[in-house]
Order: C-alpha cells, then structure tokens, then sequence
C-alpha cells in the first residue's frame, strides 16, 4: 500500500506540484521585482514571498504546524535562529512564521534563476565572506534593515544544511548582531524538513512528510560584549537540540560548514 501511496504522489507532483512550484516562482520573481521597483519594498519584498511559500508547502500536501507564535511581542524587531535541516526550511519559516523579515543567505544564491533575482530586488542580505569589507558590508546591511523599521532577520547560524539532520557548529554572526543591536534571539527548532527533502536528495521528487516549527522564547540581551554573545549562543542552540524529534537529537559534524 504505501508503494501504492509513494506512486501516486511522484505522479501528482510531476503533474501538478512541480509545475505550480515553477509558475509561482517565476510570478513571486515578476511581482518582487515590479513592486520592489516602484512600491513600497518592506511590504513587496515580503508577503509576495510568503503566498508563494505557502502555496508550495500546500501543493506538495504537507501538513504544518507552527507552536509559539504567542511567544513574540507586535511591532519588536527580532534576531530569528533556527536549525538547517533541509530546503523546505525556507518554505515553512517564510510561509508560516508570520512576521516581516529578510534573510541572511549565502551569496551564491543570487546564481538560482529568478529566486536570486527576487532576493536582490527585495534587499535579503547575502552573506559574503569573501574579504573582511564584504563581511562588513553585510552586517551593515543587516544592522540598518533592525534599525529603520518594524522588521526582523533571519539567519541559520551553521551556514549550511545538515547532510544527516543533526546539527552542527553554530557560527556567533547572529547573536554578535543581536548583541550590538541589544535585540532579543529567538531560537526556532525545524523538524521534518529533512525528511521532506534531505541535502543528499536534491533535484528529486519530495517525500510526504509533516513539518513542524517551534518557535521557543525569545532570549533578551542581559549585557553586552562576547560574554553575552556566547552565552546566547549556547542558550539558543540547547533549546533549539532540546526540541527536536529523537531521531536527530545529538551534535554531528557538517563538513560543509
């Protein structure tokens, strides 16, 4: 039965889902690039991003379920923290998060046809560690993004997915940002993104599976300087372990970090 079920659904989604996905994502780009040209960009470079997010989450008929929204407070800019697992990730935060955000994303995908094209025109910031001036000019970035409006940025502090579902090291870019700013860290755990999609299966048809996000409470500055980074650091990355599912529990190394 369940090779019966798998069948069926490689069907519909060379049929149906992955014909949506590229039309939405092509509409998304046009749509991020007029708005963000001639609108107002914090609204454009947002919630064009969120329908299509969630337009795909629901055409490949993954269920979601986000836990804590109840946790953050309207109108704070935050400094989200989440675990990598896979590339579903992106749909489930942008789509279900709920709140005005950009990314902090490698540069290389700027190259992805159309999706880098919407990035640029919406103003992500893209992380370039390629020479000292590009890593300040992307923080620079980041800190004028928190301190001109009601938005927050996201960042997956290992810099790269899991190739196993476990998580790796945790770079301190974020939590320096945070901690310069005073702003609070909220850690968000990921489970099932890795099922969905692993690192090691991409370009492949998805596997159906539920996604989850748990959005835990936000950590506020209690000082400033590397004491506090550090130990926002460790407090983030224990309570993002502390809620995923067993299977993942424990660190493993990402040689890709």
């Amino acid at each position: 039965m369940r090779v019966v079920k798998t069948f069926f659904y490689r069907v519909y989604q060379v049929f149906v889902a992955f014909p949506v996905t590229i039309l939405m994502t092509i509409w998304t780009a046009t749509v991020v690039g007029i708005g963000c040209t001639i609108g107002n960009g914090h609204y454009w470079g947002y919630y064009p991003g969120r329908w299509w997010a969630r337009v795909i989450a629901r055409v490949f008929l993954l269920p979601v379920k986000v836990e804590g929204r109840e946790h953050l407070t309207e109108n704070q800019s935050y400094v989200f923290v989440a675990n990598h697992q896979g590339a579903f990730d992106i749909f489930l935060i942008y789509g279900f998060l709920g709140r005005n955000f950009k990314w902090m994303m490698k540069y290389q995908l700027k190259k992805i046809p159309f999706v880098g094209y919407a990035c640029a025109k919406s103003h992500q910031i893209f992380v370039d560690r390629r020479g000292t001036a590009k890593v300040r000019a992307t923080y620079k970035a980041a800190r004028h993004i928190l301190e001109t409006g009601n938005c927050s940025v996201v960042v997956f502090p290992e810099g790269a997915r899991s190739f196993t579902g476990h998580m790796g090291a945790f770079k301190k870019g974020a939590f320096a940002l945070a901690d310069e700013l005073q702003l609070p860290v909220v850690p968000m755990t990921i489970n099932g993104s890795f099922n969905v999609m692993p690192r090691t299966r991409d370009w492949h048809f998805i596997n159906w599976h539920p996604l989850t996000l748990t959005i835990h409470q936000p950590i506020p500055p209690v000082s400033q300087g590397a004491d506090n980074v550090q130990s926002t650091l460790q407090q983030s990355y224990d309570v993002i372990m502390s809620a995923l599912t067993p299977e993942y529990q424990g660190f493993i190394e990402n040689p890709d970090q």
